[in-house]
């Protein structure tokens, strides 16, 4: 079965938070927040949230994160690429950390959707703002 666009962006925050191999609790509220408070999840059951990231735990384990970005790239349509990175950005930034790992998932997530250059730098430009602290 196909992914919708709306879980296939929430894999997306699943795979960003798992790329240390730890799902911070910080970055697991982040994806609830993101899921309550950004438009592109208006009409998503939060409640399915827990499902669907077993989901695509279960496709990780079994075909890898080119797997899970197969499955993305194909549920989201060009016009929302933004939106893709987005969203991982707003899950690495979450802990105020962003190890290695998840520096790498994020290259592999820009690469694969084709995020324009200067789409990827006013995203992470954005995202230092708003989680800098005094």
């Amino acid at each position: 079965m196909a992914l919708s666009t709306q879980n296939a962006l929430v894999y997306i925050m699943v795979i960003v938070s798992a790329a240390d191999r730890a799902m911070a609790d910080a970055e697991f509220k982040k994806i609830g927040s993101i899921v309550r408070n950004f438009p592109i999840f208006d009409g998503f059951d939060e409640a399915e949230l827990p499902e669907i990231a077993n989901q695509c735990a279960e496709l990780l384990a079994s075909r890898g994160l080119a797997g899970v970005l197969d499955e993305a790239v194909q549920a989201v349509p060009p016009e929302l690429v933004d939106t893709v990175y987005a969203v991982a950005i707003e899950v690495a930034a979450a802990d105020l950390d962003v190890p290695d790992e998840e520096t790498r998932v994020l290259e592999v997530i820009r690469d694969r959707f084709g995020v324009p250059a200067l789409t990827v730098a006013a995203i992470e430009a954005s995202a230092r703002a708003r989680h800098r602290r005094a």
